[in-house]
């Protein structure tokens, strides 16, 4: 396990193709949004939803095939490409070290940031709240009301993956990339209800522009998910992307 991997490690490493989270714990609400807001949230070529909105989560995994649980929380916009529907991760914090960030970030294109998150369910219902730079900017309670046989179809996920230019002129060092990746849900439980969003101004995080987002339902879903590998869709614009593309860092230009 040295700086040169041998070409035995590197066999093992690429034959595992997809991600296993056979405990996984998620808590989200489904809402809906400004149209107008939501649109100028999109990178081209992405277009809106018939129902603008999106999806928040805040999970506990338990031990994947990639080594020890962690937390994560994700921000969703619903969208469409070319006709197919599907998300656009606008944010992704994550509380694990950086062989989750690498998985996530640098294969897939999520946006993925180190931060704080909490995670806790009875009977009764859920709680979670993300906090970063000392700021917990989105919070969810959840009270139980019913359940759900199971889960509705879902799209794929659209990233984008792009690498700043070296010589810190406005752009990127070579293709900016949209990426389609998929993620199975195998639902034990789901749990549906009421809950409570709470957003708090964070200059690094700014989720609060979703303020006026209402909620349409909460969940709660104990499942095995199986992440898939991810495939490229297509080369985009990179000067239409840049304005997006400092969600992957805390942006602060003094």
């Amino acid at each position: 396990m040295g700086f040169v991997k041998t070409q035995s490690e590197l066999e093992r490493y690429y034959a595992l193709k997809v991600r296993e989270f056979p405990d996984a714990k998620m808590l989200g609400v489904m809402f809906a949004a400004d149209d107008e807001q939501t649109r100028a949230l999109l990178p081209p070529p992405l277009e809106q939803a018939d129902l603008p909105g999106g999806l928040i989560f805040i999970a506990e995994y338990g031990a994947t095939n990639l080594g020890p649980g962690y937390r994560e929380a994700g921000l969703f916009l619903r969208c469409r490409y070319q006709g197919t529907p599907g998300a656009y991760c606008l944010s992704m914090p994550i509380d694990s070290e950086p062989n989750r960030l690498h998985n996530g970030r640098d294969i897939y294109g999520f946006p993925k940031k180190a931060a704080t998150i909490h995670f806790e369910s009875n009977a009764e219902g859920a709680r979670g709240w993300v906090e970063r730079l000392g700021v917990r900017f989105v919070e969810i309670a959840m009270t139980k009301s019913g359940t759900l046989a199971e889960l509705p179809p879902t799209g794929p996920t659209y990233l984008f993956k792009a690498s700043p230019r070296a010589d810190l002129e406005p752009g990127f060092d070579g293709p900016v990339l949209l990426v389609e990746q998929r993620t199975e849900i195998q639902p034990r439980s789901i749990a549906l209800g009421t809950a409570s969003l709470t957003f708090t101004e964070s200059e690094a995080d700014p989720w609060v522009e979703l303020q006026s987002a209402s909620v349409l339902m909460a969940f709660q879903i104990d499942s095995h998910n199986r992440m898939l590998p991810g495939k490229v869709l297509a080369e985009v614009d990179g000067a239409a992307f840049l304005p997006h593309y400092f969600k992957m860092t805390d942006f602060f230009c003094g």
